[in-house]
């Protein structure tokens, strides 16, 4: 993605006026926001993109908010269908229009402590059944403090027409209609909502292994590059000049043509989703690799390097037992899998690659192996 879009690409999001406003601050109209792929619009952005629509002078929106999310070609996902486990954020489905990664954060906090913390979760006997009302009907542990619980929500096709109108709402903004999906206008937009820089989107994806944002970014591509693997973006403000709905598929075939010309026909990985929940995607240790040798000579190396977790320091790895700041390591986890693949601090300012994959059933007890592995490559002289 640093190669084919560039480290300072931002994905856009145009937002129009559609129709009049009069002087009591009444859109006779629809306002329209159609989503582009942006991985990055939580809601403290879309607060933001709302109150800019304020300051147009809209108070009331008379006719409906029109949500066009026609820039990905998204077959229906079933979030349980890969372990199960359909609330876990990872399991969130990519979306053109991604608002908040469908997402819930309840926040526990007691007023006094006393006891143990335990399994606080089942404790709360929290019962989903119905999207419009999260019931807790358990107890929570007084002596757990203030707890963070991030949630997939319930019911992910609502997700967005729930937290665009209740957010209208808040903002003391009217709703005469519904908010609903539909087709943007054709003309040009009234303004256009910029991502941050794909140099700092990266960071959050590899720092905090964001699996639908890296599912984003892969249909970003497919959706950005043509057949012939050049850009498709304006050079000037980073819109697309045309562009099919993007798939998995075509951004498969985007990755594949890049590894072909980059690093060569033999070894190439099986790609999936563009994440690392799949049971399907395959790779060799010499094929990430090879990758990272090519990345370390890319011009967007320093990039790459600061996006991946640093060893005992922060993200993925803030509690790993290597020495502190000794490498920057990309991790990967699934039931019976375990990974790392990065860059290895050695003496004289040099790095090493490093790539461990362990495939096993008790996979998570290889920890202090790749710990000790680490520790080896660190004091390795150039």
């Amino acid at each position: 993605a640093l190669e084919l879009l560039g480290p300072a690409y931002r994905w856009q999001t145009p937002v129009w006026i559609d129709g009049p406003i009069d002087s009591r601050g009444v859109l006779k109209g629809n306002l329209v926001i159609q989503g582009q792929g942006d991985p990055t619009l939580v809601l403290e952005r879309l607060w933001l993109l709302l109150r800019r629509v304020q300051g147009l002078g809209v108070q009331r929106i008379d006719g409906d908010i029109v949500l066009d999310r026609r820039a990905f070609d998204m077959p229906p996902i079933d979030p349980a269908s890969f372990d199960g486990e359909p609330l876990r954020p990872y399991n969130t489905a990519p979306d053109a229009l991604l608002i908040n990664f469908k997402s819930l954060l309840l926040r526990l906090t007691p007023s006094h402590r006393s006891g143990g913390c335990g399994d606080y979760r089942s404790a709360l006997k929290a019962d989903f059944s119905d999207p419009q009302r999260i019931r807790l009907t358990g107890g929570y542990p007084a002596d757990c403090g203030e707890k963070l619980w991030p949630l997939a929500y319930a019911d992910p096709a609502s997700y967005n027409a729930r937290a665009i109108e209740g957010l209208w709402r808040s903002m003391g903004g009217r709703l005469g209609g519904t908010v609903r999906d539909g087709q943007a206008p054709t003309a040009p937009a009234t303004f256009t909502v910029s991502s941050p820089p794909l140099g700092e989107v990266i960071r959050d994806i590899n720092k905090f292994s964001n699996n639908v944002m890296a599912q984003q970014l892969m249909l970003t591509l497919a959706r950005t590059t043509s057949p012939d693997g050049q850009s498709i973006t304006s050079p000037t403000d980073g819109s697309l000049r045309e562009a099919a709905p993007a798939t998995f598929e075509a951004g498969r075939a985007v990755l594949q043509r890049w590894w072909q010309t980059r690093i060569g026909t033999g070894d190439a990985p099986q790609i999936d989703n563009g994440s690392g929940l799949s049971r399907q995607a395959r790779t060799s240790a010499l094929a990430l690799t090879r990758l990272l040798q090519t990345a370390y000579a890319s011009p967007y190396m320093a990039e790459l390097m600061a996006s991946l977790p640093i060893v005992g320091i922060d993200g993925t790895l803030t509690r790993s037992h290597a020495a502190p700041g000794s490498a920057h390591l990309k991790t990967g986890s699934l039931r019976d899998v375990l990974a790392l693949a990065g860059y290895v601090q050695a003496p004289r300012g040099r790095h090493w690659c490093l790539v461990a994959i362990v495939n096993h059933p008790n996979a998570t007890a290889a920890r202090p192996a790749l710990d000790a592995l680490l520790a080896w490559a660190s004091s390795l002289e150039p």
